[in-house]
């Protein structure tokens, strides 16, 4: 038998609830996936691309257009421009992003803060560059972090912090006062700050997103990681990328050009003309999602289930203590097999979940048809 690089993985928690819902016939409201289609304009980009022949090795960091139209995009939104060709690097997916970085700049023996609960891919790439993932817990009812004990866990050890905002799977985000925080910490250190900013477009309420790009002293030592997936309703695709300063891109290219060198080339062709053609449709994410979110809870409140409250991303925390006492582990494999609707459990995101917590995450980037007989369902409890 082979001796494990990965003894604490198994297969992923998204992996096995998508797995059950479809063996039961339930609602898919665990992975999270939208169920609509991405933007028309977006889907002929693709399809033109193709034709025109953009089928071959796209260059390694990401074809020039659509470099320049992240470029672009981040000034926008963000009020700096990143240098397209040094500081912009495009990948497959957000998942390879954050690993690359990760092998790219920490050692072996080092030491990764991490914030719980956090992304599931995190602590696996932390644990395959031989360094160790250090977990300090957000508060377990606001999600809000504690910098102090952030502070507390640094060492000479600490090669990296990773933060997370919108947060996955809360959708808390970061503040002013969290970005100064951060800076303090980080002053006066060599700390890498990885950024996952994959649901940067998707805030509510009139907020601004927090993004480390808005903060020179930030970006100058920061990872900063996108996803085309989340924003234009297509995951499957696997499209992000990362800005990142020169030294810092310099040395997550030598990872990536050997991990998958290059992404999905028509794709890039496509978007690079979307962000150029039809910036709305970032910009008015936040509405669209909004409207989804108040719609859900609204709904959610005719159950048993208590929603929690969403600052941003596009997923429901919902409390069942009133519906049981079943670990969350337990609940969410009952409420799918026995009520036909797949849901995220809390745990897997933590190294020691919260004693007591009764919490599971339901995913609201659905068809409002598809949002309705999830509800039908919920209403049984």
């Amino acid at each position: 038998m082979p001796r494990t690089k990965l003894p604490k993985v198994g297969t992923t928690i998204f992996t096995v609830m998508s797995q059950l819902a479809a063996e039961h016939q339930a609602i898919n409201l665990g992975q999270g996936f939208p169920d609509f289609p991405p933007p028309g304009r977006l889907l002929e980009g693709l399809d033109a691309a193709m034709r025109a022949g953009h089928n071959q090795y796209a260059p390694m960091s990401g074809i020039p257009a659509l470099r320049q139209a992240i470029a672009d995009k981040t000034e926008r939104c963000y009020g700096w421009r990143p240098d397209a060709d040094a500081e912009v690097t495009v990948t497959s997916g957000a998942s390879e992003a954050i690993f690359d970085a990760v092998h790219a700049l920490v050692h072996a023996g080092e030491e990764v803060i991490v914030l719980d609960p956090c992304y599931d891919c995190y602590e696996p790439a932390i644990d395959l560059a031989g360094a160790k993932a250090v977990h300090v817990p957000l508060d377990p009812a606001t999600f809000a972090p504690d910098w102090e004990a952030v502070c507390a866990a640094i060492t000479p050890r600490t090669r990296m912090l990773m933060v997370n905002s919108p947060h996955n799977p809360s959708g808390a985000m970061f503040g002013a006062d969290d970005i100064a925080a951060i800076e303090d910490l980080l002053r006066g250190n060599d700390i890498v700050l990885l950024s996952d900013e994959v649901y940067e477009h998707i805030v509510f309420d009139g907020a601004r997103h927090e993004s480390v790009l808005r903060h020179p002293a930030l970006r100058q030592r920061a990872v900063v990681v996108s996803s085309f997936g989340k924003t234009y309703h297509c995951t499957g695709w696997k499209v992000g990328y990362v800005i990142a300063p020169p030294a810092l891109s310099a040395e997550f290219r030598k990872v990536h050009q050997y991990n998958t060198f290059c992404t999905f080339t028509p794709a890039q062709h496509a978007f690079a003309a979307m962000i150029r053609d039809e910036p709305e449709h970032y910009e008015q994410l936040g509405a669209f999602y909004q409207e989804k979110r108040d719609r859900f809870a609204e709904q959610l409140r005719t159950t048993r289930l208590r929603p929690l409250p969403v600052p941003g991303g596009y997923f429901q925390l919902v409390d069942y203590s009133a519906v049981s006492d079943l670990d969350d582990l337990a609940f969410c494999r009952w409420l799918t097999t026995e009520h036909g609707v797949a849901s995220i459990p809390l745990s897997p995101f933590y190294e020691t979940p919260p004693p007591g917590q009764r919490l599971a995450r339901l995913c609201f980037a659905k068809s409002e048809a598809t949002l309705d007989a999830a509800i039908t369902r919920l209403q049984r409890l």
